[in-house]
């Protein structure tokens, strides 16, 4: 059975706990990158919080090409930036070859 992680911050990612999802609260973008190569053997997928994501950019690009884990971005408590909906309009753009999003 596949396992699915959530990294952000506390207030962001508590309430994914009651989905059976483990989650792990980060405070910086070193945590972030931490908890995320640690996670990444055994989580084929790891939600991560767009604030936490834009200060860890090249780890998550590393991530892009690997079938597992998948790494989505989610808008955190205070709101989203756009980065998880522009993450998946390029991904779908990948599989379908064109953007069905615009």
């Amino acid at each position: 059975m596949y396992k699915i992680a959530v990294i952000g911050d506390k207030d962001s990612i508590a309430g994914f706990a009651a989905l059976g999802m483990r989650i792990f609260p980060a405070n910086d973008g070193a945590e972030a990158k931490e908890l995320l190569r640690k996670l990444s053997s055994d989580y084929a997928i790891i939600y991560l919080t767009e604030e936490l994501a834009k200060l860890i950019p090249d780890e998550i690009e590393k991530y892009k090409e690997m079938f597992s884990p998948s790494v989505i971005l989610i808008p955190g408590i205070l709101g989203g930036t756009g980065m998880g909906l522009e993450s998946i309009s390029s991904m779908v753009e990948k599989a379908v070859g064109v953007d069905i999003f615009k």
